[in-house]
């Protein structure tokens, strides 16, 4: 598991300090703050890579680079099986590149990042890791699988043409014409990672979309019937079965190729998520935390998972109450804070509390903001407080404020309410 992260002088903050829990971590903040960043920094210290740098196709998952002038360091540890590995790389401005001690770097198991813009990259021990010739490291396997989101679902390309991965379309074909174990498996993942009961993603037929396609194309039959073709579907179906098929597909190729090298599977899988929401209804939002953790038991009983997440909703964190456990999983929160000395982001370990209906996280440290009303129905409210606090009100503009306050409430808003029976009690309506 990724234990620990610490930067210097790279990315938003001056220093920035994670103590990661060992299930799940969740990364809120606004916009530009450094939650893509994070995740892209938590890749790159358990595989060593930059996904960009992987993938040149990718507008996203490029190489950190020091924030000013002077040093500039990412420290990071990690448990690989029972041994503790501990690492500190610093950037070199002559060699425009992160650099550390000589050695081969520790096995952190299998590791899965879903990035927002829908491309997906995946390090698995078995295809990725280094081996050794004598005293020589030699890296002469693909460093990682990093897809776009055109070839998670067409298929990946090496280099040399040969083709790495069939894609979801082709694959998801085959393995549903052959009905054996990978079949079997993703439709559980579609099934547990589901919205509800009442709206389950289940495959459909294979069809064909046109006359100048000839794949048999999967579909997704919906729950009113309708067997709807996988490219012709919703952005947050999309996403859903892009993350069930890469779930699949890692750990299917990951098996195949442990037992190829005469190995065991890995022991562990680290999954990290930009924006576990994106696309998705807020109905599936008030989900998808806790499918995603059953879902990773089902991919392994034995591995241990860790999920490192960066969330906007409140309906995401809201749903965690049922589920979160102080000893295994922790609550990251990024801040811009700025007065007449200095402006800069603080990164802050939150304690996680209770907060019940989603409105009361939308007010938390969280998300910071004054209520869940609108702009313009917030700026009615304050003026509507500040005018019950003025010593001397008439009963005109009492009248003026009431009709402002019918009109942008609804009747049964308990602020009108409250609103109105003080200005009965004191005789001003």
């Amino acid at each position: 598991m990724l234990e620990q992260l610490i930067l210097e002088n790279v990315g938003p903050a001056t220093k920035m300090r994670l103590d990661l829990a060992p299930r799940l971590n969740i990364l809120t903040g606004d916009n530009g703050l450094g939650k893509s960043f994070i995740l892209d920094i938590a890749w790159w210290a358990l595989t060593r890579k930059w996904p960009s740098e992987v993938n040149q196709k990718l507008t996203s998952g490029k190489k950190a680079v020091p924030s000013s002038q002077g040093k500039a360091t990412i420290g990071f540890s990690f448990t690989s099986k029972a041994k503790r590995e501990e690492y500190e790389s610093r950037y070199s401005r002559q060699d425009q590149a992160w650099t550390g001690r000589p050695g081969r770097p520790g096995n952190p198991g299998l590791v899965l990042y879903a990035q927002v813009d829908g491309s997906f990259s995946v390090w698995d021990p078995a295809r990725n890791y280094w081996r050794k010739k004598g005293n020589i490291d030699i890296q002469d396997r693909l460093p990682a699988y990093v897809f776009s989101p055109n070839e998670l679902w067409d298929g990946l390309i090496g280099e040399d043409g040969k083709p790495l991965c069939n894609g979801l379309i082709l694959d998801w074909a085959g393995w549903q014409k052959e009905n054996r174990q990978p079949f079997k498996r993703l439709i559980s993942i579609l099934e547990t990672l589901s919205p509800s009961e009442e709206e389950p993603i289940r495959p459909g037929k294979l069809t064909r979309v046109g006359l100048d396609d000839a794949r048999d194309i999967p579909t997704i039959k919906m729950p009113y019937e309708q067997e709807v073709p996988v490219i012709n579907a919703s952005a947050g179906i999309k996403r859903i079965i892009g993350l069930a098929y890469l779930l699949v597909w890692s750990w299917e190729e990951h098996l195949k190729a442990s037992e190829l090298l005469g190995m065991p599977p890995t022991e562990q899988i680290i999954f990290l998520i930009d924006e576990i929401e994106s696309h998705l209804h807020p109905r599936w939002q008030r989900t998808i935390i806790k499918a995603l953790l059953d879902v990773m038991k089902k991919i392994s009983k034995s591995a241990k998972v860790q999920v490192i997440t960066a969330t906007h909703s409140p309906l995401v964190l809201a749903s965690l109450e049922p589920i979160f456990d102080n000893k295994k999983d922790a609550w990251f929160d990024l801040d811009y804070e700025s007065n007449n000395k200095r402006s800069q982001v603080i990164l802050t370990k939150r304690d996680f509390e209770l907060h019940g209906d989603v409105t009361n996280w939308l007010t938390s440290e969280a998300f910071d903001l004054l209520s869940g009303r609108s702009i313009e129905t917030e700026k009615i409210l304050e003026e509507a407080s500040f005018l019950l606090n003025k010593n001397e009100v008439s009963k005109d503009e009492i009248q003026i404020m009431y009709k402002k306050l019918v009109k942008a409430l609804s009747p049964r808003d308990n602020y009108l309410f409250r609103w109105r029976a003080i200005c009965e009690k004191r005789g001003l309506l």
